[in-house]
């Protein structure tokens, strides 16, 4: 069970990251729209779990896009320290998952209406 506190920095993370997934790596990840569906933070604060959700437009898959993401990791967290710079003492580091619900949620579906 998450502390109140850990719940306020989970959304913070979420709404910061969301927007700069939005506005500020269209150049580096491409067109696609990559939704950050949920944050988890461990109780020290040190590292933030972060499940997007990735739909390609254009060429790729979204295990390529999550690469992409991991890679540019270092640089995602430099723009969310320079958000949160002024509420968080430490950033913590992000490590990025792929939240693949929706798809569950559509092979449920689909074997219901079978």
């Amino acid at each position: 069970m998450q502390s109140t506190r850990q719940n306020k920095i989970c959304r913070l993370i979420q709404q910061d990251m969301g927007d700069i997934f939005l506005r500020e790596m269209k150049s580096v990840l491409g067109p696609s729209l990559i939704t950050v569906t949920g944050v988890r933070i461990t109780p020290d604060l040190s590292i933030a779990r972060i499940h997007v959700s990735i739909m390609v437009i254009g060429e790729g898959t979204p295990e390529s896009i999550l690469a992409l993401i991991r890679e540019n990791t270092p640089d995602l967290r430099r723009r969310l320290g320079l958000r949160e710079g002024k509420q968080l003492r430490i950033i913590p580091h992000l490590e990025f998952y792929l939240d693949d619900s929706l798809d569950y949620i559509e092979n449920i579906e689909r074997l219901l209406k079978q």
